[in-house]
């Protein structure tokens, strides 16, 4: 018989380990999957410098450790695994783990947050968090003053672009066809722009640099010119996150790109007793204080939903 837990959180980014803390204090005495990166995509980060009580900055990483140590010093049992297949119809939820145990849980509230996209090139996985970022909100403070690229062409690109014209002397916009699929406000705002300079038809041949950033080589599409970018410190990429919610496809509604969808103002999905929280189910803030706030508007539900079970 496996065990019947009250709360199961799958997840160890901002929004699994604030979910936790909270559900510990609610004394629903929560499990948490790490999966197999715990701390999730913090653990890439260098710098963070836009979390709340870390006066001086802190490394990814060591936030992500503090976020744990307080979950468990509130009564988590963190165990590191990773979930492999899920049943959400039975009063009781069940999940499995890589090494085939069994757990059942009362209430699931899912953390598993969402993977940036990249453009697969080997000088964009060596200098990633040496310059190149997926995030210009989280990274563009370290770039003010320099000239930097970015790439993509939706609304996210866009309004990176801006945030990123207000810190930077020159924005070079690297789009890889003949037009922007952003909304058309949004394409007036970038090319009304005067630090912006937008590359049409144009993709990224190779990112330079030994130890950091410091230029790109783009190619037009369509001539084969190349054209290299000097002096640039920071690559960002716009191209869209995947939410990792494989695992929940044909019982969780979700929207088509994958992220999970919650009841507006709470964390609820459409399954009694399974919430989410973090980047799975947000495509439009994507940061780690925002994980932290919706992994504990999961906690709260679940704590509220047991209460109404009577529990």
């Amino acid at each position: 018989m496996s065990e019947v837990l009250k709360c199961l959180i799958i997840g160890s980014g901002p929004a699994g380990y604030s979910a936790a803390i909270y559900a510990a204090r609610a004394g629903l005495k929560p499990v948490l999957i790490t999966g197999m990166e715990m701390g999730g995509q913090l653990m890439q980060t260098t710098d963070v410098e836009n979390y709340p009580g870390y006066k001086n900055g802190i490394l990814g990483p060591e936030m992500m450790e503090d976020f744990r140590a307080q979950a468990e010093r509130m009564g988590t049992d963190i165990r590191f695994g990773l979930v492999k297949k899920v049943d959400f119809t039975g009063v009781n939820h069940k999940v499995w783990l890589d090494d085939d145990s069994e757990i059942q849980a009362q209430t699931v509230i899912i953390c598993t947050g969402a993977a940036a996209k990249w453009l697969g090139i080997p000088s964009e996985e060596r200098l990633n968090g040496r310059g190149v970022s997926a995030c210009a909100v989280c990274d563009g403070f370290f770039h003010k003053g320099n000239e930097v690229v970015i790439v993509g062409a939706g609304d996210t690109a866009c309004e990176e672009a801006l945030y990123l014209s207000n810190l930077c002397p020159t924005v070079h916009m690297i789009v890889r066809k003949g037009e922007m699929r952003a909304s058309k406000i949004m394409q007036e705002r970038v090319l009304k722009t005067k630090n912006i300079k937008v590359y049409f038809n144009s993709e990224t041949d190779e990112i330079l640099g030994e130890e950091k950033v410091n230029g790109v080589r783009i190619k037009n599409n369509i001539t084969g010119e190349k054209l290299e970018i000097h002096n640039i410190s920071g690559f960002f990429t716009a191209i869209g996150h995947k939410p990792n919610s494989d695992l929940f496809k044909g019982m969780i509604d979700m929207d088509e790109v994958g992220y999970l969808l919650t009841v507006p103002g709470t964390s609820k999905t459409n399954i009694p007793g399974v919430f989410a929280a973090g980047d799975v189910q947000d495509k439009v803030y994507r940061q780690a204080v925002t994980s932290a706030g919706t992994g504990c508007i999961a906690a709260l539900d679940a704590e509220r939903y047991l209460g109404e079970l009577g529990h």
